[in-house]
């Protein structure tokens, strides 16, 4: 019988041959391979942190498929010198590998209890260039702004404008927009024009709660 640790290591080994299948990026590759999934999980889930699939982290929340993570991440093709915004920090996992593609992560969560553990977990493993904010009354965290790069780990229902105006002319936010049961992802690169957009596939997400978004009592 393998223990939990072997079980992992050879789990991640058959994720990330999967995930390549997928993800031309080397260094999103690289980052999935280093990030330990499981310590963003409970401890009851542990086992199941390199399945391609999203699991519940509680709060009505979860961290999202592995799959879907690489993509989005590997959509900002991320050089290494970018001040990067994450609304919807959840677990935590998202923030560290864009730590090691970005030169500073300011994440923000709605749900204080996910922020403040996440905030936790993210320290533990050395992740010095991420901060982690409760959400304010603001879409976004504009108080640092702007950003070279946003993503967006909750799904709008359109493109919010509040967060396109926290990206620098020219940089670009990944995104789910549609309905509350069907999104696609899409990139929104801000220029002088409005944002232009490419679709990049279907995807399905919680609903991203605030102004310019959904609001609670229509999100569920």
């Amino acid at each position: 019988m393998p223990t939990l640790i072997e079980h992992l290591s050879r789990s991640k080994t058959a994720l990330l041959a999967e995930l390549a299948q997928d993800v031309s990026d080397r260094q999103v590759l690289e980052a999935i391979a280093n990030v330990p999934r499981e310590r963003f999980l409970p401890q009851e889930l542990r086992p199941y942190a390199y399945e391609n699939r999203p699991l519940r982290i509680g709060h009505g929340q979860t961290i999202s498929q592995p799959l879907i993570v690489a993509i989005m991440t590997q959509a900002l093709a991320l050089r290494g010198g970018e001040k990067l915004l994450e609304v919807g920090t959840g677990s935590g996992y998202q923030a560290a590998l864009l730590s090691q593609l970005a030169a500073e992560v300011v994440s923000v969560e709605r749900v204080p209890e996910l922020a403040e553990q996440a905030g936790h977990v993210l320290a533990e493993l050395g992740y010095a260039n991420v901060s982690v904010h409760a959400a304010g009354e603001t879409l976004g965290w504009p108080d640092e702004a702007p950003y070279d790069a946003i993503i967006v780990t909750a799904a709008a229902p359109r493109v919010p404008q509040e967060l396109m105006e926290q990206l620098v002319m020219g940089g670009q936010m990944v995104i789910p927009v549609g309905s509350r049961d069907l999104q696609e992802l899409v990139r929104a690169v801000r220029s002088p024009e409005g944002p232009a957009l490419t679709n990049l596939g279907p995807c399905r997400f919680v609903p991203l709660l605030g102004p310019g978004a959904w609001s609670p009592a229509t999100a569920h």
